[in-house]
């Protein structure tokens, strides 16, 4: 049974999928920075139908033409996006670029030409969404100790139409196999009265061995001999400290007196705890993520896996552009979570104040 917002109730998708486009509360929404759909793959699995995805990279438009055909993508600079006719829209999300502010880049916030922040703020003001949905990582909270989220607080605050809430959530309290920390900022039309909720954790926790089986074949990338052959020397959960000290030595160089812990050099993930954070590659020096059970890197689809996309989702682009594409992404089932929260307290904000969508 198909249960739709307004309390009518179908036995066959097809007549509830016809019925939710045409029901007053069925949510729209548009997204910007989209990537390769992790978010809005979630907020679709929540409820809500997509008017526009945008984002400036060609693979991930074509991804997103792959698994959205009959939703308008639109591949260009968030600039250049003419988005009067969709003023007054029920969400607008973003998934700003986070180089600007990641704990392993260089940090520069505002004064990066990447930073994409004030843009964004510039169109929640042009166009006066109910709701708005920003995610970045969680280094933009810790940036400039606090004073960069606190500018940003401030700026989508101004104009004093909008409560803004943010909050750190961690993927793995999320049914996602692995620990990946975000920041969410959610705003909301204050004239709406409408709850700012953030979804609550479970204690259900996922682990690789739940998710890493009967995966589809796919690319991969590759390690070389030498690699393969210390990575059989690592266990489950290992790394570089399990090697015997000389070899220990010879693969560090330079770097195994640098202090630090150094533990994502010949990383093995373990099929008993969830994935550590998938990064754009799975075989970079310092971030390995080798399989728990075979030495090889993770493939394509068992990242997909991972960030909980359905094996029927594709992905298109070079290997290490798929990679890139699946490692920056949301993993849907945190953004579903999200999505469920947001479209709960919007539809009772509707209900009470009689707004038809």
């Amino acid at each position: 049974m198909f249960l739709c917002d307004c309390g009518k109730e179908f036995h066959s998708n097809n007549k509830f999928n016809k019925h939710k486009n045409k029901c007053k509360y069925s949510l729209k929404f548009i997204e910007l920075c989209s990537g390769c759909g992790g978010l809005s793959n979630g907020l679709i699995n929540a409820g809500f139908t997509p008017l526009l995805l945008n984002d400036i990279d060609k693979n991930c438009c074509d991804t997103l033409r792959k698994n959205h055909s009959d939703v308008n993508i639109v591949c260009c600079p968030m600039e250049e996006l003419n988005l009067d006719e969709y003023k007054g829209v029920d969400l607008l999300v973003a998934g700003i670029p986070c180089q600007p502010f990641s704990l392993a880049g260089t940090r520069k916030g505002f004064a990066d030409k990447r930073n994409l922040v004030i843009q964004f703020i510039n169109i929640v003001k042009k166009i006066k969404p109910k709701m708005f949905l920003i995610e970045n990582v969680k280094g933009l909270v810790l940036h400039n100790s606090g004073k960069t989220m606190e500018t940003i607080i401030n700026l989508l605050t101004e104009s004093g139409e909008y409560e803004v809430k943010y909050r750190v959530l961690n993927a793995v309290n999320f049914d996602v196999p692995q620990k990946r920390e975000r920041v969410f900022i959610i705003g909301a039309l204050k004239e709406l009265n409408i709850s700012i909720r953030f979804p609550k954790a479970n204690n259900n926790e996922i682990v690789l061995k739940d998710v890493l089986k009967n995966v589809p074949k796919s690319l991969g990338a590759k390690y070389s001999k030498q690699k393969k052959d210390l990575f059989k020397m690592i266990p489950q959960g290992g790394c570089w400290v399990n090697l015997p000290k000389q070899l220990q030595k010879e693969y560090l160089g330079k770097s195994y007196n640098s202090g630090g812990g150094k533990r994502g050099i010949l990383r093995r993930l373990s099929m008993n705890e969830p994935s550590l954070t998938l990064l754009c590659s799975p075989a970079q020096k310092m971030t390995e993520r080798c399989h728990p059970l075979y030495n090889r890197p993770l493939t394509i689809r068992e990242y997909a896996r991972i960030q909980t996309f359905s094996d029927e989702y594709e992905f298109t682009g070079s290997v290490s552009s798929q990679y890139k594409q699946i490692g920056n992404a949301v993993p849907v089932l945190l953004a579903e979570r999200i999505g469920k929260c947001i479209k709960k307290y919007i539809i009772k904000s509707y209900k009470n104040n009689n707004i038809t969508i």
